[in-house]
């Protein structure tokens, strides 16, 4: 395949991939029937027409943030981490214990337990696969799917049996005595979200998490060893890189990155733990990381662009005759051609990148 310039790799190919995804999805919009410019003027009045849409479309995009970053940090070491749902809600658990047997003061203090928890939590949830992956040669790809179910029967039988409150039929803990504010709580912002939104402060830790990946993987020794492990093994090895302190380390930090999404809707949104805590974001942090090249500002772009879909399709649903499920046949088009399809958009490009012959 013809090499093509490093912008258009960067710019092109997510732009004409997500114009691909587009086109299918208006031709399925067609089929059924419905009005294509319709859904889309929904979509964007819904998702990015109000400071009330903004609110849950940030809310979305922070929680994608996380998973996404979750899944490049793991990828750059040459590992593909699925497990971000069950990791998630792992790191869900983690807040709810620390928040409901210890009394906190202040929220502050309250989310600084909160951010160790539920990264402790998710961490080691995640490095129980990279143990089994670096000593026993399990695949990572079916060792993290199959802990993401191992993880959701925990959570149940954790809200059934251990945190649910007397007398309360729902399978829930109890509300926290504490929470951090939305984006409507903080002082200056409240003059752009007048209502009650569910995106929180927890989206400027995801930003700080982005900047903090991006210095990692790019500016430490550690960060150096893990892209070099993940290109190639056998030279790594020769270059003195521990393989098995690697994939441990890699997998621990995925983890825990995971693990913290759960700040977002578990202390922010919810004030709870609830059975389905991660709301699916650990499967869409996967598309996210696709979408955003595996690296962390391009995470934040493509989070965005799912948390504006997310959102979106929530208000065709709402709205318009058009199934809200539509939103899922959007984000799994958007997956095909950034994903699947990626090497058939790069193909194109190197055709029109092609050193022209002179006569």
């Amino acid at each position: 395949m013809r090499q093509i310039p490093r912008w258009a790799d960067v710019v092109l190919v997510p732009l004409i991939s997500l114009l691909l995804a587009a086109i299918c999805a208006t031709a399925v919009i067609l089929a059924i029937g419905q009005d294509p410019w319709e859904a889309i003027v929904t979509m964007v009045t819904g998702a990015l027409g109000s400071a009330y849409g903004w609110g849950y479309t940030l809310y979305y995009t922070t929680s994608f943030i996380f998973t996404g970053l979750a899944v490049t940090m793991a990828f750059h070491a040459g590992l593909f981490n699925i497990g971000g749902e069950g990791q998630a809600q792992l790191g869900g658990l983690g807040i709810a214990l620390v928040l409901l047997y210890i009394p906190w003061p202040h929220w502050t203090v309250a989310l600084l337990a909160a951010i160790v928890a539920s990264a402790a939590f998710g961490a080691v949830w995640a490095a129980i696969p990279g143990w089994l992956q670096a000593r026993r040669g399990s695949h990572i790809v079916i060792t993290t799917i199959m802990f993401n179910y191992i993880a959701y029967a925990l959570i149940v039988w954790m809200l059934v049996d251990v945190l649910r409150p007397p007398g309360q039929a729902e399978p829930a803990t109890a509300r926290f005595a504490v929470g951090i504010p939305a984006l409507s709580d903080i002082p200056g912002l409240n003059l752009i979200f007048s209502d009650a939104v569910p995106a929180n402060i927890s989206l400027f830790l995801a930003l700080i998490a982005c900047v903090g990946v991006w210095a990692l993987l790019w500016r430490t020794p550690l960060g150096y060893e893990i892209r070099a492990f993940g290109k190639s093994e056998a030279a790594a090895r020769y270059a003195g890189i521990r393989p098995v302190r690697t994939v441990m380390i890699a997998m621990a930090l995925s983890g825990a990155l995971a693990g913290m999404m759960s700040i977002n809707n578990v202390m922010g949104e919810s004030g709870r733990l609830l059975q389905n805590s991660s709301e699916g974001a650990g499967f869409i942090g996967i598309a996210v990381a696709l979408m955003g090249r595996n690296h962390p500002f391009g995470v934040v772009l493509s989070a965005l662009l799912f948390g504006f879909l997310y959102q979106g399709g929530a208000e065709l649903g709402l709205w318009t005759q058009i199934p809200i499920d539509l939103r899922v046949v959007v984000q799994g088009l958007v997956i095909l051609f950034t994903g699947a399809l990626d090497h058939m958009v790069r193909m194109m490009l190197g055709l029109v990148f092609a050193p022209r012959k002179v006569a």
